[in-house]
């Protein structure tokens, strides 16, 4: 039989576990060709999601758990849940039911039947989001994709059922500042594309503010295209043209007319504006050479405090679980 893993990434959703973890069972009673295993990674919750776990290994020897030190993201959850998980098929969703588990059967016949390589899900609009988060949102994948060589579908969610082939690609791109949804695309592979309309939250608020988006859309835009750098350099060539136009202009002024100024105000703004372009092209190239940085450091992408694996429970906890 095939084993699917379920990656699962939570951060502070002691209520919607519980949730999920029933909405699951629902489904695998209705996907018995396969074995299911559930890996919860816990990414430095403050609530009682560690706990919600820990119950839930003890009476379901499918949930497997790994719990961070401290709050490393959600990259990092599921480049974690990735390297641990066991499974012939690697699946990852969200634990806020956003990712509907009734489509884990279509993925899984699409990938058994057709002959997919990953099927990932996309959502076909933004209901009950606000409208400036949504604009905002669409402007980044029309961006990023003007700009970048790899593809990034709209709408694209982390919600995907992957092969082991594929997830083993995944894993080799072991870089620190990572942004799975480009991740996903550059290593190709077949995949087929499913719509769904937007689902709400099942439990909890989410973890995701306009400032993290904001920033994550950063990582990604650095992450997969140079296109900001040649900008920069593109800015830079302009002005240098437009002050050679305007010293021209201002020696014929002088000749012509014997007046070469005609007050401050005009050159304040100027320098304000040149100096302003100076320092965005500045930051382009420093949002570079940070991440070069963190790169370069060789540091984990993450740190992992206690775990429980299928593999880690012993031969007499497996035997006590199966008298249970």
């Amino acid at each position: 039989m095939d084993k699917i893993s379920v990656i699962v990434p939570c951060y502070c959703e002691e209520e919607a576990i519980p949730i999920f973890y029933q909405e699951m069972e629902k489904v695998q009673k209705n996907m018995q060709e396969v074995v299911f295993e559930y890996l919860f990674v816990n990414d430095g919750s403050t609530d009682r999601t560690l706990g919600v776990l820990k119950a839930l290994a003890q009476k379901d020897k499918k949930v497997s758990y790994l719990s961070f030190s401290r709050n490393f993201g959600k990259e990092a959850a599921m480049y974690a849940g990735m390297e641990h998980a066991s499974g012939d098929y690697i699946v990852i969703m969200d634990v806020d039911l956003q990712d509907p588990p009734s489509l884990l059967p279509q993925m899984y016949h699409l990938m058994k039947e057709e002959g997919y390589d990953c099927v990932a899900s996309r959502r076909v609009n933004r209901a009950g989001e606000a409208k400036i988060r949504s604009f905002f949102a669409r402007c980044f994948y029309k961006l990023i994709n003007h700009i970048s060589k790899t593809e990034i579908v709209d709408g694209a969610r982390d919600f995907r059922m992957m092969t082991r082939q594929m997830t083993e690609s995944i894993l080799r791109l072991c870089e620190y500042n990572r942004f799975s949804k480009g991740i996903f695309s550059w290593v190709g592979f077949e995949t087929k594309w499913l719509a769904y309309e937007n689902v709400k939250r099942s439990a909890g608020e989410t973890k995701w503010s306009f400032w993290k988006l904001f920033k994550y859309s950063i990582d990604g835009i650095v992450a997969f295209s140079t296109a900001p750098l040649a900008m920069a350099s593109l800015i830079g060539l302009v002005f240098c043209l437009l002050s050679v136009v305007g010293i021209i202009v201002t020696i014929i002024r002088q000749l012509v007319w014997g007046v070469s100024a005609y007050g401050w105000s005009s050159m304040v703004c100027i320098l304000l504006l040149v100096g302003g372009v100076q320092l965005f092209c500045m930051g382009i190239l420093g949002q570079y050479l940070s991440k070069t940085y963190m790169e370069v450091k060789h540091r984990p992408i993450y740190i992992v405090k206690e775990q429980r694996l299928q593999d880690d429970v012993r031969p007499a906890d497996k035997e006590a679980e199966d008298e249970n």
